[in-house]
């Protein structure tokens, strides 16, 4: 039997825009490549033993490809790590043309227990 979402954090969208950084780090740019607006992708919350754990951007099959901004990951992370289910997919996708922190544009929404 699924567990019930943990209670979203009050205050925060459950459906959001986010871009998505550090894709230019690590050889993650050769993934990004071969990326199209509409690709669904995941969202995988950092352990919790990080000082400033994070959410990555990860593509189905596993690798990942960046990571969403502090400001968002500050309140989506501990939601997630609890058991909240985020989906995301690109809005946006862009090539070298423009800075790497623009090239990668996703909108997630957030499942809360209730189903919205």
């Amino acid at each position: 039997m699924p567990q019930p979402s943990p209670p979203f954090p009050e205050g925060q969208p459950s459906r959001f825009r986010a871009t998505v950084h550090g894709t230019v780090f690590a050889g993650r740019d050769r993934f990004v490549e071969g990326l199209c607006d509409g690709d669904e992708v995941r969202l995988v919350a950092d352990p919790p033993m990080k000082d400033e754990p994070g959410v990555w951007v990860h593509l189905e099959s596993g690798e990942p490809i960046g990571h969403l901004p502090p400001d968002i990951a500050g309140w989506l992370w501990p939601w997630l790590i609890h058991g909240g289910v985020a989906k995301a997919r690109l809005l946006r996708v862009r090539g070298d043309d423009v800075p790497s922190w623009r090239r990668l544009v996703l909108e997630v929404s957030c499942v809360s227990g209730s189903g919205a």
